[in-house]
C-alpha cells in the first residue's frame, strides 16, 4: 500500500473505533489489525495513539467548519452569523471529543487533560485562519477581535464540558450560552 492510503485506512479506522469503543478502549493492535497493516507500519505514520486520535479530530473539525461556514453565509447580519457560527463549531467541538474521547476518560486523566490543551489550541487556530479566510468575517472584523471571540467561546465552553455531569447539564449549559454570553462576546467583537 502506498503511504497516502495507509494514512487514509489508519484513519478511517481510528474513526471508527474510536466513535465505537472510545479512544481509552480502543488499542493500536486493533486499530493496525482493523487497517489490515501491522503495528510497525502503524507507528512508522503515527508515532502514537494519541497522534491519530489528533489527526481524526482536526480532520473532523475541519471538515464540520468549513461546512458551517460555507452554509452559514446566508445569514442576516454579521452578528448573527458569527453568533451562530461559533455556536455550530461550539457543539461540533464538544460532540466529536464526547463521540471520540468521552468526557469521562478526559476528566479523569491527566494526559487527557494535557492533550485537550493542545487540541484547544490547534482548534483555536484552526478557526481563526478559517475565519480571517471567510470573506464575510475576514474583511469586516480585525483579527485581534476574532481572537478574542474564538478564546472566549473556546474557553467558556471547554470550560462547562469539564464540568458538566450529564448531558442534560451540558444542553443546559449550551443554552445559557447561547442566550447569556455569546451575544455580549459577539457584541463586544463587533464594537
Amino acid at each position: 500500500m502506498e503511504t497516502d492510503k495507509v494514512i487514509l485506512s489508519i484513519k478511517k479506522s481510528a474513526r471508527e473505533l474510536f466513535r465505537r469503543y472510545g479512544y481509552n478502549k480502543t488499542s493500536v493492535n486493533e486499530l493496525a489489525k482493523h487497517s489490515k497493516i501491522a503495528k510497525a507500519t502503524f507507528y512508522k505514520h503515527f508515532s502514537s495513539k494519541e497522534l491519530i486520535l489528533h489527526a481524526v479530530l482536526m480532520d473532523y473539525i475541519r471538515e464540520n467548519v468549513q461546512d458551517i461556514l460555507d452554509k452559514n453565509v446566508r445569514e442576516k447580519d454579521l452578528s448573527t452569523f458569527l453568533a451562530n457560527t461559533i455556536l455550530r463549531v461550539s457543539r461540533v467541538t464538544y460532540t466529536v471529543c464526547n463521540e471520540f474521547v468521552g468526557w469521562e476518560f478526559i476528566r479523569e486523566s491527566a494526559n487527557a487533560q494535557e492533550y485537550l490543551k493542545t487540541l484547544s489550541d490547534d482548534l483555536e487556530f484552526l478557526l481563526l485562519s478559517s475565519f480571517i479566510q471567510n470573506e464575510t468575517i475576514g474583511q469586516t472584523v480585525p483579527e485581534e477581535r476574532l481572537t478574542f471571540l474564538i478564546k472566549s467561546s473556546k474557553n467558556i465552553v471547554f470550560s462547562f464540558a469539564f464540568t458538566a455531569v450529564t448531558e442534560a447539564d451540558v444542553r443546559k449549559n449550551f443554552i445559557s450560552f447561547q442566550k447569556e454570553i455569546l451575544p455580549y462576546l459577539v457584541q463586544a467583537t463587533l464594537i
